[in-house]
C-alpha cells in the first residue's frame, strides 16, 4: 500500500464520506460528482472526447486499433456521473489499451428509474452493431452501478446468443436487494461509501412494481449461458465486497472464466484516482491488457 493511497483513504474517510452522508438529493450529488471530476481527476494529454448524435461519447487518447472498441458504463449509483466525469480515467484506459472507448450518457434516476438505464445499454449495444462492429469486436466495462449495468447487459447478450468478447468491472454494484453481508460487516471499514444512504438510493432507482432482485438492476440473479471471460476488480473493505465476491462465484457456476483482483485497502473504484495513486495505474494496466488479449 503506497503512502499516496494511505493519504487518499484518510481523505475519503474524513472528508468525502461525511459529505456523502449529508448530501440532500440526486441533484446535489450530481453537481458534487461533476465538480470533483473537474478538480481532482487527472486528464491525460491529447485526450479526444466527442459526443455523437446517438448520445454515445467517444473517448480516445493516442493511436487506437481500428474496428475494436470498449463499451463502458460509468458509475454514480444510477443517479449521478456521466461520460464527462469519467473521461479522464477512460482516456488513460484508451491510451494504455490502444482502444477507443464508447461511453453512453444513459438516463439517470429518479427522473428515469429502472429499467431506463438497462434499456439505454441495450440500445447502445445495438447502435455499435448497426455501425459495423461484430460482438467479438467489443469488450464491455463499467464501474460501480455502471459495472452492474454492464453485467446486466452481458446477461441479456449471453441469453440472446450474441455475447461480447469479454467484460471487466470495477467494484460493481450487483445486488439492489441489499442481501450482501458486507453491507453490515464493512460498514465502518469502507472509507468512501456510507451504507446508511444505500436504501434511499435503491428507492430512487427501483420504481414501485419492480423487484430489487430484477436481473436488469441486480445481475447477481441473472443467467449467463456461454459467458465470455470476465475480470472483476474490487476492494476487501468495500461495503459492496459481497456483491463482487458472489458475482464471481455465480459467473463461475455458469461456466465463465473469471479473474479477480482484490485489493486489501483500496477504496471503491480507486481507478478514478489515476495520477494520484500508483495502484490506480497498475489496475488500469491490468484491465487494458485483459481487453487487448480478448480482442
Amino acid at each position: 500500500m503506497s503512502r499516496a493511497l494511505n493519504l487518499l483513504v484518510a481523505g475519503l474517510r474524513h472528508l468525502v464520506r461525511p459529505r456523502l452522508q449529508r448530501v440532500k438529493g440526486p441533484e446535489e450529488a450530481r453537481a458534487s460528482f461533476e465538480r470533483t471530476a473537474r478538480l481532482v481527476f487527472q486528464t491525460p494529454p491529447y485526450l479526444c472526447h466527442i459526443a455523437d448524435r446517438a448520445g454515445l461519447d467517444r473517448i480516445r487518447c493516442g493511436p487506437c486499433t481500428p474496428g475494436k472498441i470498449i463499451l463502458y458504463f460509468h458509475g454514480g449509483g444510477y443517479i449521478a456521473g456521466s461520460p464527462k466525469s469519467h473521461a479522464a480515467m477512460l482516456g488513460r484506459l484508451s491510451r494504455l489499451s490502444g482502444l477507443e472507448v464508447c461511453a453512453p450518457d444513459y438516463p439517470l434516476a429518479p427522473e428515469h428509474p429502472a429499467p431506463a438505464a438497462f434499456d439505454a445499454a441495450v440500445a447502445a449495444w445495438a447502435h455499435l452493431i448497426a455501425t459495423g462492429y461484430a460482438p467479438s469486436d467489443v469488450v464491455i466495462g463499467g464501474d460501480s452501478a455502471g459495472g452492474g449495468l454492464a453485467l446486466a447487459l452481458l446477461s441479456h447478450l449471453c441469453r440472446a446468443g450474441t455475447p461480447p468478447a469479454a467484460l471487466f468491472a470495477m467494484s460493481p454494484w450487483c445486488d439492489l436487494s441489499l442481501s450482501g453481508e458486507s453491507l453490515t460487516r464493512n460498514a465502518d471499514r469502507d472509507p468512501f461509501l456510507p451504507v446508511a444512504r444505500i436504501r434511499e438510493l435503491v428507492d430512487y432507482v427501483v420504481p414501485a412494481g419492480m423487484q430489487p432482485a430484477d436481473p436488469r438492476v441486480s445481475p447477481l440473479f441473472a443467467a449467463f449461458p456461454d459467458c465470455p471471460p470476465v475480470l472483476l476488480q474490487y476492494g476487501e473493505t468495500e461495503i459492496l465486497f459481497d456483491d463482487c465476491r458472489r458475482m464471481a462465484e455465480h459467473l463461475r457456476g455458469s461456466g465463465a472464466e473469471v479473474s479477480e483482483y482484490l485489493h486489501p485497502t483500496a477504496p471503491h473504484v480507486w481507478h478514478l484516482f489515476d495520477g494520484w495513486i500508483p495502484e490506480a495505474r497498475r489496475s488500469l494496466c491490468d484491465i487494458a491488457y485483459f481487453a487487448r488479449m480478448n480482442l
